[in-house]
Protein backbone atom coordinates (compact mmCIF):
# COMPACT_ATOMS: atom_id res chain seq x y z
CA UNK A 1 0.00 0.00 0.00
CA UNK A 2 1.06 3.55 -0.70
CA UNK A 3 2.35 5.64 2.16
CA UNK A 4 -0.30 8.14 1.15
CA UNK A 5 -3.18 5.74 1.71
CA UNK A 6 -5.83 7.18 4.01
CA UNK A 7 -8.07 5.70 6.68
CA UNK A 8 -10.51 7.80 8.72
CA UNK A 9 -11.71 7.18 12.25
CA UNK A 10 -14.86 9.07 13.26
CA UNK A 11 -15.43 9.33 17.02
CA UNK A 12 -19.20 9.16 17.54
CA UNK A 13 -19.82 7.27 20.77
CA UNK A 14 -21.01 10.26 22.81
CA UNK A 15 -24.47 10.08 24.37
CA UNK A 16 -25.04 13.82 24.11
CA UNK A 17 -26.51 14.08 27.61
CA UNK A 18 -26.66 17.86 27.39
CA UNK A 19 -28.87 17.51 24.32
CA UNK A 20 -31.52 16.04 26.66
CA UNK A 21 -32.36 13.42 24.04
CA UNK A 22 -32.79 9.67 23.72
CA UNK A 23 -31.05 9.81 20.32
CA UNK A 24 -27.27 9.68 19.93
CA UNK A 25 -25.82 13.16 19.55
CA UNK A 26 -24.55 12.57 16.01
CA UNK A 27 -28.00 11.43 14.87
CA UNK A 28 -29.53 14.85 15.35
CA UNK A 29 -30.46 16.35 12.01
CA UNK A 30 -28.80 19.18 10.11
CA UNK A 31 -30.49 20.28 6.89
CA UNK A 32 -32.72 17.24 6.86
CA UNK A 33 -30.33 14.41 7.66
CA UNK A 34 -28.26 13.12 10.62
CA UNK A 35 -25.13 15.20 11.15
CA UNK A 36 -22.97 12.05 10.95
CA UNK A 37 -24.02 11.63 7.31
CA UNK A 38 -22.95 15.18 6.47
CA UNK A 39 -19.51 14.43 7.90
CA UNK A 40 -19.28 11.05 6.14
CA UNK A 41 -20.14 12.66 2.80
CA UNK A 42 -17.29 15.15 3.28
CA UNK A 43 -14.86 12.39 4.20
CA UNK A 44 -15.91 10.23 1.23
CA UNK A 45 -14.75 13.14 -0.93
CA UNK A 46 -11.20 12.39 0.25
CA UNK A 47 -11.43 8.85 -1.25
CA UNK A 48 -10.15 7.05 1.87
CA UNK A 49 -9.34 3.37 1.81
CA UNK A 50 -11.62 2.85 4.79
CA UNK A 51 -13.90 4.78 7.13
CA UNK A 52 -14.40 3.48 10.67
CA UNK A 53 -17.12 4.91 12.89
CA UNK A 54 -16.74 4.44 16.65
CA UNK A 55 -20.20 4.15 18.20
CA UNK A 56 -21.43 3.61 21.72
CA UNK A 57 -23.36 0.53 22.79
CA UNK A 58 -27.02 0.28 21.78
CA UNK A 59 -26.83 2.67 18.82
CA UNK A 60 -28.41 0.64 15.98
CA UNK A 61 -29.65 3.79 14.27
CA UNK A 62 -26.09 5.10 14.07
CA UNK A 63 -24.86 1.81 12.58
CA UNK A 64 -27.57 2.09 9.91
CA UNK A 65 -26.74 5.74 9.17
CA UNK A 66 -23.02 4.94 8.81
CA UNK A 67 -23.54 2.08 6.35
CA UNK A 68 -21.79 0.77 4.33
CA UNK A 69 -18.79 1.83 6.42
CA UNK A 70 -17.38 -0.12 9.36
CA UNK A 71 -18.77 0.51 12.83
CA UNK A 72 -16.95 -0.52 16.00
CA UNK A 73 -18.40 -0.21 19.49
CA UNK A 74 -16.73 1.57 22.39
CA UNK A 75 -18.30 -0.46 25.18
CA UNK A 76 -16.70 1.64 27.91
CA UNK A 77 -16.74 5.35 27.29
CA UNK A 78 -13.27 6.16 28.55
CA UNK A 79 -12.37 9.16 26.41
CA UNK A 80 -11.22 9.91 22.88
CA UNK A 81 -8.06 7.85 23.35
CA UNK A 82 -10.11 4.85 24.36
CA UNK A 83 -12.36 5.39 21.34
CA UNK A 84 -9.43 5.32 18.89
CA UNK A 85 -8.10 2.18 20.58
CA UNK A 86 -11.41 0.49 19.72
CA UNK A 87 -10.74 1.21 16.05
CA UNK A 88 -7.28 -0.43 16.03
CA UNK A 89 -8.51 -3.94 15.09
CA UNK A 90 -10.29 -2.45 12.05
CA UNK A 91 -7.02 -0.73 11.08
CA UNK A 92 -4.99 -3.95 11.22
CA UNK A 93 -2.76 -4.24 8.17
CA UNK A 94 -3.38 -0.66 7.09
CA UNK A 95 -0.35 1.49 6.23
CA UNK A 96 -0.65 5.21 5.68
CA UNK A 97 -2.29 8.22 7.28
CA UNK A 98 -5.05 7.88 9.85
CA UNK A 99 -7.32 10.88 10.05
CA UNK A 100 -9.13 11.20 13.39
CA UNK A 101 -12.25 13.38 13.34
CA UNK A 102 -15.05 14.09 15.79
CA UNK A 103 -18.55 13.01 14.83
CA UNK A 104 -20.10 16.00 16.55
CA UNK A 105 -18.01 18.44 14.48
CA UNK A 106 -19.78 17.74 11.19
CA UNK A 107 -19.10 20.87 9.15
CA UNK A 108 -15.32 20.62 8.75
CA UNK A 109 -14.53 21.17 5.08
CA UNK A 110 -12.89 18.71 2.71
CA UNK A 111 -10.28 21.32 1.74
CA UNK A 112 -9.38 21.83 5.41
CA UNK A 113 -8.87 18.10 5.93
CA UNK A 114 -6.74 17.88 2.79
CA UNK A 115 -4.57 20.72 4.10
CA UNK A 116 -4.16 18.88 7.42
CA UNK A 117 -3.05 15.69 5.65
CA UNK A 118 -0.63 17.69 3.50
CA UNK A 119 0.77 19.47 6.58
CA UNK A 120 1.68 16.12 8.11
CA UNK A 121 3.70 15.21 5.01
CA UNK A 122 6.12 12.43 5.85
CA UNK A 123 6.05 13.35 9.54
CA UNK A 124 4.34 11.49 12.34
CA UNK A 125 1.49 13.80 13.31
CA UNK A 126 -0.41 16.96 12.38
CA UNK A 127 -3.09 18.83 14.33
CA UNK A 128 -5.87 21.07 13.03
CA UNK A 129 -5.97 24.41 14.79
CA UNK A 130 -8.39 27.29 14.51
CA UNK A 131 -7.98 31.00 15.20
CA UNK A 132 -10.82 31.78 17.62
CA UNK A 133 -12.18 35.22 18.42
CA UNK A 134 -13.04 33.86 21.88
CA UNK A 135 -10.77 30.90 22.70
CA UNK A 136 -12.04 30.50 26.28
CA UNK A 137 -12.67 26.85 27.15
CA UNK A 138 -10.52 25.45 24.35
CA UNK A 139 -7.09 23.85 24.59
CA UNK A 140 -4.44 26.23 23.23
CA UNK A 141 -1.87 25.20 20.62
CA UNK A 142 1.50 26.40 21.89
CA UNK A 143 3.90 26.73 18.98
CA UNK A 144 7.67 26.33 18.94
CA UNK A 145 9.92 28.86 17.23
CA UNK A 146 10.00 26.77 14.03
CA UNK A 147 6.20 26.76 13.79
CA UNK A 148 5.73 23.18 14.97
CA UNK A 149 3.50 22.30 17.91
CA UNK A 150 5.21 22.42 21.27
CA UNK A 151 2.24 21.43 23.43
CA UNK A 152 -1.54 21.48 23.81
CA UNK A 153 -2.33 23.46 26.96
CA UNK A 154 -5.81 22.81 28.31
CA UNK A 155 -7.76 25.91 29.28
CA UNK A 156 -7.91 24.94 32.96
CA UNK A 157 -4.11 24.57 33.03
CA UNK A 158 -3.29 27.72 31.03
CA UNK A 159 -1.44 30.67 32.54
CA UNK A 160 -2.09 34.25 31.43
CA UNK A 161 0.36 34.01 28.53
CA UNK A 162 -1.21 30.75 27.36
CA UNK A 163 -4.73 32.21 27.62
CA UNK A 164 -3.68 35.00 25.25
CA UNK A 165 -3.11 32.40 22.51
CA UNK A 166 -6.04 32.44 20.06
CA UNK A 167 -5.01 29.28 18.17
CA UNK A 168 -7.00 26.39 19.65
CA UNK A 169 -7.16 22.64 19.31
CA UNK A 170 -10.11 21.38 17.25
CA UNK A 171 -9.60 17.69 18.06
CA UNK A 172 -8.86 16.72 14.45
CA UNK A 173 -5.55 14.86 13.99
CA UNK A 174 -3.68 13.13 11.18
CA UNK A 175 -1.40 10.34 12.44
CA UNK A 176 1.07 7.90 10.92
CA UNK A 177 -0.56 4.48 11.24
CA UNK A 178 2.83 2.95 12.13
CA UNK A 179 3.03 5.11 15.26
CA UNK A 180 -0.60 5.20 16.35
CA UNK A 181 -0.93 1.95 18.32
CA UNK A 182 2.31 2.54 20.24
CA UNK A 183 1.34 6.06 21.25
CA UNK A 184 -2.17 4.99 22.25
CA UNK A 185 -0.65 2.38 24.57
CA UNK A 186 1.22 5.15 26.40
CA UNK A 187 -1.79 7.34 27.12
CA UNK A 188 -2.62 7.81 30.79
CA UNK A 189 -5.84 8.77 32.52
CA UNK A 190 -4.40 11.03 35.19
CA UNK A 191 -7.06 13.69 34.91
CA UNK A 192 -10.24 14.72 36.69
CA UNK A 193 -12.37 12.57 34.40
CA UNK A 194 -10.15 9.48 34.65
CA UNK A 195 -10.25 9.14 30.85
CA UNK A 196 -7.75 8.72 28.02
CA UNK A 197 -7.44 11.64 25.61
CA UNK A 198 -5.84 11.93 22.18
CA UNK A 199 -4.66 15.41 23.15
CA UNK A 200 -1.68 13.59 24.68
CA UNK A 201 -0.56 12.36 21.26
CA UNK A 202 1.45 15.49 20.33
CA UNK A 203 3.49 15.31 23.55
CA UNK A 204 4.14 11.61 22.92
CA UNK A 205 5.20 12.36 19.35
CA UNK A 206 7.65 15.05 20.51
CA UNK A 207 9.03 12.72 23.20
CA UNK A 208 9.52 10.16 20.43
CA UNK A 209 11.75 12.61 18.58
CA UNK A 210 9.19 13.70 16.03
CA UNK A 211 7.72 17.03 15.03
CA UNK A 212 4.04 17.86 15.23
CA UNK A 213 2.83 20.11 12.45
CA UNK A 214 -0.10 22.49 12.62
CA UNK A 215 -2.63 23.22 9.91
CA UNK A 216 -4.85 26.22 10.57
CA UNK A 217 -8.34 27.37 9.65
CA UNK A 218 -9.85 30.76 10.43
CA UNK A 219 -13.40 29.54 9.89
CA UNK A 220 -14.80 28.97 13.38
CA UNK A 221 -18.07 27.64 11.97
CA UNK A 222 -16.53 24.59 10.35
CA UNK A 223 -14.91 23.34 13.58
CA UNK A 224 -17.79 24.16 15.93
CA UNK A 225 -18.82 21.13 17.98
CA UNK A 226 -22.29 20.16 19.10
CA UNK A 227 -23.03 19.58 22.78
CA UNK A 228 -26.33 21.43 23.29
CA UNK A 229 -29.46 22.32 21.37
CA UNK A 230 -28.04 25.82 21.09
CA UNK A 231 -24.94 24.42 19.40
CA UNK A 232 -27.20 22.45 17.05
CA UNK A 233 -29.00 25.64 16.05
CA UNK A 234 -25.69 27.39 15.33
CA UNK A 235 -24.54 24.47 13.18
CA UNK A 236 -27.84 24.57 11.27
CA UNK A 237 -27.36 28.27 10.61
CA UNK A 238 -23.81 27.70 9.33
CA UNK A 239 -24.87 24.86 7.06
CA UNK A 240 -27.88 26.77 5.72
CA UNK A 241 -25.65 29.72 4.87
CA UNK A 242 -23.39 27.36 2.90
CA UNK A 243 -26.34 25.82 1.05
CA UNK A 244 -27.81 29.23 0.20
CA UNK A 245 -24.46 30.42 -1.14
CA UNK A 246 -24.08 27.22 -3.18
CA UNK A 247 -27.49 27.59 -4.83
CA UNK A 248 -27.06 31.28 -5.58
CA UNK A 249 -23.65 30.59 -7.12
CA UNK A 250 -25.37 28.02 -9.35
CA UNK A 251 -27.83 30.60 -10.71
CA UNK A 252 -30.75 30.42 -8.27
CA UNK A 253 -32.37 33.69 -7.18
CA UNK A 254 -33.18 33.93 -3.47
CA UNK A 255 -35.10 37.12 -2.72
CA UNK A 256 -34.47 36.82 1.03
CA UNK A 257 -31.74 34.19 1.47
CA UNK A 258 -31.85 34.04 5.26
CA UNK A 259 -35.52 33.00 5.26
CA UNK A 260 -35.13 30.08 2.82
CA UNK A 261 -34.22 26.65 4.24
CA UNK A 262 -32.77 23.84 2.16
CA UNK A 263 -32.07 20.17 2.80
CA UNK A 264 -28.65 18.74 2.02
CA UNK A 265 -30.03 16.94 -1.04
CA UNK A 266 -32.18 19.75 -2.47
CA UNK A 267 -31.59 20.06 -6.23
CA UNK A 268 -32.43 23.43 -7.80
CA UNK A 269 -31.65 24.28 -11.44
CA UNK A 270 -30.53 27.68 -12.65
CA UNK A 271 -33.03 30.49 -13.28
CA UNK A 272 -35.31 29.35 -10.47
CA UNK A 273 -36.73 32.17 -8.34
CA UNK A 274 -37.43 31.45 -4.67
CA UNK A 275 -39.36 34.00 -2.66
CA UNK A 276 -39.06 34.50 1.13
CA UNK A 277 -40.04 31.96 3.80
CA UNK A 278 -39.78 28.80 1.69
CA UNK A 279 -38.84 25.47 3.30
CA UNK A 280 -37.41 22.51 1.37
CA UNK A 281 -37.53 19.14 3.14
CA UNK A 282 -35.56 16.12 1.91
CA UNK A 283 -35.93 14.77 -1.61
CA UNK A 284 -36.83 17.86 -3.65
CA UNK A 285 -35.85 18.56 -7.27
CA UNK A 286 -36.75 21.86 -8.95
CA UNK A 287 -36.17 22.32 -12.69
CA UNK A 288 -35.18 25.48 -14.56
CA UNK A 289 -37.45 28.49 -14.69
CA UNK A 290 -39.68 27.48 -11.79
CA UNK A 291 -40.99 30.16 -9.44
CA UNK A 292 -41.48 29.13 -5.80
CA UNK A 293 -43.56 31.75 -4.06
CA UNK A 294 -43.50 32.79 -0.42
CA UNK A 295 -44.42 30.59 2.55
CA UNK A 296 -44.42 27.31 0.61
CA UNK A 297 -43.42 23.99 2.22
CA UNK A 298 -42.03 21.35 -0.14
CA UNK A 299 -40.67 17.85 0.54
CA UNK A 300 -40.18 14.67 -1.47
CA UNK A 301 -41.35 16.38 -4.65
CA UNK A 302 -40.29 16.94 -8.26
CA UNK A 303 -41.15 20.32 -9.80
CA UNK A 304 -40.87 20.65 -13.57
CA UNK A 305 -39.72 23.50 -15.78
CA UNK A 306 -41.46 26.86 -15.54
CA UNK A 307 -43.82 25.70 -12.81
CA UNK A 308 -45.33 28.24 -10.42
CA UNK A 309 -45.84 27.10 -6.82
CA UNK A 310 -47.51 29.08 -4.05
CA UNK A 311 -47.73 31.27 -2.17
CA UNK A 312 -48.70 29.19 0.86
CA UNK A 313 -48.56 25.88 -1.04
CA UNK A 314 -47.68 22.52 0.44
CA UNK A 315 -46.17 19.76 -1.68
CA UNK A 316 -45.88 16.48 0.22
CA UNK A 317 -43.85 13.38 -0.69
CA UNK A 318 -44.70 11.91 -4.07
CA UNK A 319 -45.85 15.14 -5.69
CA UNK A 320 -44.68 15.39 -9.31
CA UNK A 321 -45.56 18.65 -11.03
CA UNK A 322 -45.37 18.77 -14.84
CA UNK A 323 -43.80 21.66 -16.72
CA UNK A 324 -45.80 24.85 -16.96
CA UNK A 325 -48.27 23.83 -14.26
CA UNK A 326 -49.56 26.31 -11.69
CA UNK A 327 -50.01 25.34 -8.04
CA UNK A 328 -51.56 28.25 -6.18
CA UNK A 329 -52.13 29.47 -2.66
CA UNK A 330 -53.35 27.08 0.02
CA UNK A 331 -53.09 24.06 -2.27
CA UNK A 332 -51.87 20.73 -0.85
CA UNK A 333 -50.66 17.93 -3.11
CA UNK A 334 -49.55 14.47 -1.98
CA UNK A 335 -48.51 11.33 -3.92
CA UNK A 336 -49.87 12.74 -7.17
CA UNK A 337 -48.72 13.40 -10.72
CA UNK A 338 -49.89 16.72 -12.13
CA UNK A 339 -49.81 17.03 -15.92
CA UNK A 340 -48.25 19.79 -17.95
CA UNK A 341 -49.95 23.20 -17.84
CA UNK A 342 -52.60 22.06 -15.39
CA UNK A 343 -53.88 24.65 -12.93
CA UNK A 344 -54.75 24.11 -9.28
CA UNK A 345 -55.20 27.71 -8.33
CA UNK A 346 -56.28 27.85 -4.72
CA UNK A 347 -57.84 26.16 -1.71
CA UNK A 348 -57.64 22.60 -3.03
CA UNK A 349 -56.40 19.16 -1.96
CA UNK A 350 -55.07 16.57 -4.44
CA UNK A 351 -53.98 13.22 -3.01
CA UNK A 352 -53.26 9.88 -4.68
CA UNK A 353 -54.16 11.30 -8.06
CA UNK A 354 -52.98 11.03 -11.64
CA UNK A 355 -53.95 14.27 -13.37
CA UNK A 356 -53.49 14.80 -17.10
CA UNK A 357 -52.43 17.88 -19.03
CA UNK A 358 -54.36 21.16 -19.23
CA UNK A 359 -56.70 20.39 -16.34
CA UNK A 360 -58.43 23.19 -14.41
CA UNK A 361 -58.96 22.08 -10.81
CA UNK A 362 -61.01 24.84 -9.22
CA UNK A 363 -61.16 26.40 -5.75
CA UNK A 364 -62.32 24.16 -2.94
CA UNK A 365 -62.18 20.98 -5.01
CA UNK A 366 -60.65 17.88 -3.43
CA UNK A 367 -59.89 14.25 -4.13
CA UNK A 368 -61.48 12.13 -1.41
CA UNK A 369 -58.78 9.49 -1.31
CA UNK A 370 -59.23 7.77 2.08
CA UNK A 371 -62.19 5.66 3.19
CA UNK A 372 -61.00 5.18 6.76
CA UNK A 373 -59.11 2.00 5.91
CA UNK A 374 -57.42 2.35 2.51
CA UNK A 375 -56.18 5.00 0.11
CA UNK A 376 -57.77 5.03 -3.35
CA UNK A 377 -56.72 6.61 -6.63
CA UNK A 378 -58.35 9.33 -8.70
CA UNK A 379 -57.54 9.50 -12.42
CA UNK A 380 -58.26 12.73 -14.29
CA UNK A 381 -57.74 12.87 -18.05
CA UNK A 382 -56.56 15.69 -20.28
CA UNK A 383 -58.43 18.97 -20.61
CA UNK A 384 -60.84 18.25 -17.75
CA UNK A 385 -62.69 21.08 -15.96
CA UNK A 386 -63.36 20.39 -12.28
CA UNK A 387 -65.64 23.04 -10.82
CA UNK A 388 -65.44 24.71 -7.42
CA UNK A 389 -66.21 22.73 -4.26
CA UNK A 390 -66.24 19.37 -6.04
CA UNK A 391 -65.59 16.14 -4.14
CA UNK A 392 -64.09 13.39 -6.29
CA UNK A 393 -64.67 10.25 -4.21
CA UNK A 394 -61.99 7.72 -5.13
CA UNK A 395 -61.64 5.31 -6.76
CA UNK A 396 -63.00 7.33 -9.66
CA UNK A 397 -62.01 8.25 -13.22
CA UNK A 398 -62.78 11.49 -15.06
CA UNK A 399 -62.05 11.00 -18.76
CA UNK A 400 -60.59 13.47 -21.26
CA UNK A 401 -62.46 16.70 -21.82
CA UNK A 402 -65.16 16.07 -19.19
CA UNK A 403 -66.74 18.82 -17.09
CA UNK A 404 -67.68 18.37 -13.45
CA UNK A 405 -70.19 20.93 -12.24
CA UNK A 406 -69.44 23.05 -9.20
CA UNK A 407 -70.63 21.67 -5.87
CA UNK A 408 -70.87 18.08 -7.11
CA UNK A 409 -69.88 14.96 -5.19
CA UNK A 410 -68.75 12.45 -7.80
CA UNK A 411 -68.79 8.74 -6.95
CA UNK A 412 -69.02 7.27 -10.46
CA UNK A 413 -66.70 7.47 -13.48
CA UNK A 414 -67.35 10.34 -15.90
CA UNK A 415 -67.05 9.58 -19.65
CA UNK A 416 -64.99 11.72 -22.03
CA UNK A 417 -66.51 15.09 -22.92
CA UNK A 418 -69.50 14.53 -20.62
CA UNK A 419 -70.93 16.89 -18.00
CA UNK A 420 -71.40 15.37 -14.54
CA UNK A 421 -73.71 17.05 -12.04
CA UNK A 422 -74.37 15.55 -8.62
CA UNK A 423 -76.36 17.97 -6.44
CA UNK A 424 -79.55 17.77 -4.37
CA UNK A 425 -82.61 19.46 -5.86
CA UNK A 426 -82.98 22.95 -4.38
CA UNK A 427 -86.12 23.60 -2.23
CA UNK A 428 -87.39 27.18 -1.94
CA UNK A 429 -89.93 28.17 0.74
CA UNK A 430 -91.22 31.67 -0.06
CA UNK A 431 -91.58 34.02 2.91
CA UNK A 432 -89.93 31.59 5.33
CA UNK A 433 -87.13 33.95 6.37
CA UNK A 434 -89.47 36.84 7.19
CA UNK A 435 -91.76 34.58 9.24
CA UNK A 436 -88.77 33.14 11.10
CA UNK A 437 -87.46 36.57 12.04
CA UNK A 438 -90.94 37.66 13.23
CA UNK A 439 -91.26 34.56 15.40
CA UNK A 440 -87.84 35.10 17.02
CA UNK A 441 -88.56 38.79 17.65
CA UNK A 442 -91.80 37.92 19.41
CA UNK A 443 -90.07 35.45 21.73
CA UNK A 444 -87.39 38.00 22.60
CA UNK A 445 -90.02 40.62 23.41
CA UNK A 446 -91.96 38.16 25.63
CA UNK A 447 -88.82 37.48 27.69
CA UNK A 448 -88.37 41.19 28.42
Amino acid sequence: MSAQSLAVVILAAGRGTRMKSASPKVMHALAGRPMIQTLIETIEGLSPEKIIVVAGPDMPELEKAAAPHSVVVQAQRDGTGGAVRCALPALKGFEGNVLIVLGDTPLVKKETLRALIKAKGSGALSVLGCKMSDPAGYGRLKMAADGSLEAIVEDRDANLADKAIDLVNTGVFCVDSAKLAGWLSKLDNKNAQGEYYITQLPALAVADGGKVFISTTKDEGEVRGCNTRGDLALLEKTLQDRLRAKHMAAGVSLQDPQSVYFSCDTQVASDVVIEPQVFFGPGVRVEAGAHIKAFSHIEGSAIGKNVSVGPFARLRPGAEIGSGARIGNFVEIKASKIGKRSKIGHLAYVGDCEMGEDVNFSAGAITVNYDGFQKHKTVIGKGVMVGSNVNLVAPVRIDNGAFVAAGSTITEDVPANALSIARDVAEIRKGWAAAYRKKKAAKKKAKK
